[in-house]
């Protein structure tokens, strides 16, 4: 089913309309459920071989779920049931990995019940019993002080686990949280295959709101456009992770702060003749999300293209992405690439800042921090957390230009999807080459 859910999406992403590049419920139901088999059994394994933990426990209560579980959850399973107890054993020797549920039910067909309530009514005494047959040398929870997505395991039910376990697997018990990071953060060939279509869906979203079908210069606020992409977001079967935003750029008005410039509560502007636009779009779909940031010019009468400096300001942009993910390499902290990226970029005579986060199964996901708009000097902790390879980041900065012409700095803010793989860096679905005209 896999091969024919990627054919259609191949298929359809050549001079079709975008909605038919969106997969029906069904068919997006059994891609979801064919993408979690395939990490179940070709990643997880050598992510708990990586990290040392032999047994992971995954814990919650319906309605209140660890992000992680969200993540595990078939389609049709849209939260847990009751309490929802997954355990993961991996025995390295043998090769093998069970997934079992210590639930009335199973998780879908990828991890099966392995609690019989009429047997055994009390099911963290269930649990314990799992955990005595294998005997692991080190169980993982989900407990951890920096990283929120690997800190899901509740107090209530972290006091219950350790009130039912024997005093011999107390001291095994370890935090999860690389193998959390590790299990969030790393992409699949499969998942990239999907992607690519993401993204390009993402791409021509924009491109439809950043034009003049959508906007007439006089009349359409920012707010208008907002609102139109996120109903044509709903209108494509999709979601939003965030709300997305406009903001303008124009000659009249002095640059804003970054605290302004990051605010998610926009002023409502009616879109001018001569603007800079800008949006941050990010939408979801089949447990992935995307994070764009494009800028659009809406021409004056007598233009037919963007003004020669607005375009070199762009470049600059451009040339920070470049020295920017040039520095990526597996091993390095996101503080070290961060550093060398603002060194070489002000060497150039650019005014950059860098706050690049991790993309894929959450919009800012578990894995390495490089940079936050606030946090130039480097991030700690997250920030000390190494790249990995197989692992998507939305490539976000901005660079300081003065624009004589207009007697005044302006901000080319931009944010793409970029895949870091066996060492080489590569834009999911390409990148803005060059400012979008409204005409």
């Amino acid at each position: 089913m896999i091969k024919k859910c990627f054919f259609i999406l191949f298929l359809v992403s050549f001079c079709v309309p975008t909605k038919a590049q969106i997969l029906p419920e069904r068919d997006r139901a059994d891609l979801r459920n064919e993408l979690l088999k395939d990490r179940f059994d070709n990643l997880l394994p050598s992510l708990m071989d990586d990290t040392g933990i032999d047994m992971w426990l995954v814990i919650s209560r319906e309605y209140n779920e660890d992000p992680v579980m969200r993540t595990m959850l078939p389609a049709t399973w849209l939260n847990a049931r009751r309490r929802t107890i997954l355990v993961f054993s991996r025995n390295k020797e043998a090769n093998t990995i069970e997934k079992l549920a210590v639930a009335r039910y199973d998780v879908g067909d990828n991890i099966a019940s392995a609690w019989d309530k009429e047997k055994q009514p009390d099911q963290w005494a269930r649990l314990v019993e799992i955990i005595e047959e294998r005997n692991p040398k080190a169980i993982g929870v989900n407990t951890s002080e920096y990283f929120g997505i690997a800190d899901g395991l509740v107090k209530t039910d972290y006091d219950a686990l350790m009130v039912a376990l024997p005093g011999k697997y107390k001291s095994k018990i370890v935090s999860a949280e690389k193998l959390v990071i590790g299990w969030i953060e790393t992409r699949t060939e499969k998942e990239m295959d999907l992607y690519d279509t993401l993204v390009a869906v993402t791409h021509s979203i924009i491109d439809e709101a950043f034009s003049s079908k959508v906007i007439t210069p006089g009349k359409t606020s920012t707010d208008d456009v907002v609102w139109w992409m996120r109903q044509k977001v709903t209108d494509l079967g999709l979601e939003t992770w965030f709300h997305p935003t406009i903001d303008v750029q124009r000659s009249s008005e002095i640059l804003k702060s970054h605290i302004d410039s990051f605010s998610k509560a926009k002023s409502k502007k009616v879109i001018q003749e001569g603007d800079l636009l800008h949006c941050d779009f990010g939408i979801t779909y089949v447990m992935l999300n995307t994070d764009c940031q494009q800028h659009a010019y809406v021409l004056k009468k007598g233009e037919t293209e963007v003004p020669e400096y607005l375009s070199e300001a762009f470049e600059k942009g451009s040339r920070v992405q470049d020295i920017f993910t040039s520095n990526f390499k597996t091993g390095r902290t996101g503080n070290q690439i961060l550093a060398m990226s603002l060194a070489q970029s002000k060497t150039e005579g650019l005014r950059p800042s860098i706050y690049t986060h991790p993309l894929g199964t959450y919009g800012h996901s578990s894995g390495t921090t490089l940079g936050m708009w606030d946090s130039q000097g480097g991030v700690p902790v997250t920030g000390d957390y190494p790249l990995h390879k197989n692992t998507v980041y939305a490539i976000e900065l901005n660079t300081t230009v003065t624009i004589p012409e207009w007697d005044k700095d302006i901000r080319i803010m931009l944010e793409e999807a970029g895949f870091w793989g066996a060492d080489v860096f590569r834009y999911v679905k390409g990148r803005q080459e060059a400012i979008k005209v409204v005409d």
